[in-house]
C-alpha cells in the first residue's frame, strides 16, 4: 500500500483513495444500461470500460479514431459499441453525437474521461489553445448535443483534476483563449480542468430533475496522460517506481471515483458537486464560482457557434 492510501482514509460511503472501480462497482448490476465514455483507448477510460462491461452494462466507447476505439472494445463483443471521436475537431464531434444518437440508446451517463496535459509548447487549433479546445469545449459540443439522449436519471460525470487550484491567475483567461499573451503549459491545463468542473457546476443548473452533471478529480495517476511531460530518461527510469509506490495510484484506484458517480446508487441524487477518492470533496474558490461557471456556459456557447 502507498503512502497515499495510507494518508487518505476511507470516506462515509466505505470508499477512499485505496477503492478500485471494481470495488466501488461490486454487487451492482448494470444489464439493460448504457454509458458513453470518451478515451476507452488506454489508461483510466479503458479500465472504466472493462469494469463497466463487467457488470453487465453497454459502453459506447469513444476513441480518437474508430481503429483506436474498435481495438479498445473488441473484447467486449455485443457489450461494447466503438466510435470515434476527436476531440480537437468539432466536426468528428457533431459526428459522434449523431452516432450515438443512430444507436437509439438512452445514455444513463456519459463520462468524459479523455484528455490532454501539460503540452510544452502553446499549440493553437480553430482560434483555441489545444487544452482549452480538446478538454473542454470538444466535451461541450459532445455532451450538449446528447443532453435529449440522456435517460431520465441519467449522469454527467466531467473529469476535472485537483490541477483546476492552479489555473492562470484569472481562473479563465476569457480574453485569451489562444494564448497569444502567454502561456504555460500547467497553467493551461488547470485553466481546462477548472473549465470542466465549471461546466458541470452550470450544467447541473439546467438539467431537469433527476438528471445530474458533476465533475471528479480521479486522483494522481501514472497513465498516457503524462506523455508530454519532459522528463529526462534516466531520471523517469529512477523516479518512476519510486513515485509510483509512494504519492501515485494505481489505474484501477483512479478509474474509481469515475465509475462511483456514474454508476453507484448512492451518487444518483448528488447534483453539481465535486468528487474526489469517491466522495464529495471542496474545490478552489474559483471552482465554486457560480458567475465565472456560467460566464464560461455563455462563452462556450459563443465560441461552438462559429466551429
Amino acid at each position: 500500500m502507498s503512502l497515499l492510501t495510507r494518508l487518505s482514509p476511507a470516506g462515509a460511503n466505505g470508499f477512499g483513495a485505496h477503492s478500485t472501480a471494481e470495488e466501488v462497482s461490486a454487487g451492482l448490476d448494470l444489464s439493460g444500461k448504457t454509458y458513453l465514455v470518451t478515451g476507452v483507448n488506454s489508461g483510466l477510460g479503458a479500465e472504466t470500460l472493462r469494469v463497466l462491461t463487467l457488470r453487465g452494462a453497454h459502453v459506447i466507447g469513444a476513441a480518437r479514431s474508430l481503429k483506436k476505439a474498435e481495438a479498445a472494445t473488441s473484447a467486449y463483443g455485443e457489450l461494447a459499441t466503438p466510435v470515434a471521436c476527436e476531440l480537437s475537431e468539432p466536426d468528428s464531434v457533431r459526428a459522434t453525437v449523431q452516432a450515438v444518437k443512430d444507436t437509439r440508446r438512452p445514455l444513463d451517463a456519459i463520462i468524459t474521461n479523455a484528455g490532454i496535459m501539460a503540452l510544452p509548447e502553446r499549440t493553437v487549433k480553430h482560434g483555441l489553445e489545444l487544452q482549452f479546445l480538446t478538454n473542454h469545449i470538444g466535451h461541450f459540443i459532445l455532451v450538449t448535443g446528447l443532453l435529449d439522449s440522456l435517460s431520465e436519471t441519467g449522469r454527467v460525470v466531467s473529469l476535472s483534476s485537483s490541477a483546476h487550484t492552479n489555473p492562470y491567475r484569472e481562473g479563465i483567461r476569457f480574453d485569451d483563449l489562444d494564448a497569444a499573451k502567454g502561456y504555460s503549459g500547467w497553467g493551461a491545463y488547470g485553466q481546462s480542468k477548472l473549465a470542466n468542473l465549471l461546466f458541470a457546476r452550470e450544467l447541473a443548473t439546467r438539467l431537469p430533475a433527476g438528471q445530474t452533471a458533476n465533475a471528479v478529480h480521479p486522483g494522481v495517476i501514472a497513465t498516457n496522460l503524462g506523455r508530454n511531460m519532459n522528463i529526462p530518461g534516466f531520471l523517469d527510469a529512477a523516479l518512476r517506481p519510486v513515485l509510483n509506490a509512494t504519492f501515485f495510484k494505481s489505474v484501477p484506484q483512479g478509474a474509481a471515483t469515475q465509475t462511483y458517480a456514474a454508476s453507484h446508487p448512492d451518487a444518483a441524487e448528488i447534483n453539481g458537486e465535486y468528487f474526489a477518492d469517491c466522495n464529495v470533496a471542496r474545490s478552489s474558490k474559483y471552482g465554486r464560482d457560480a458567475d465565472l461557471a456560467r460566464r464560461l456556459w455563455e462563452t462556450s456557447e459563443a465560441l461552438v457557434a462559429k466551429l
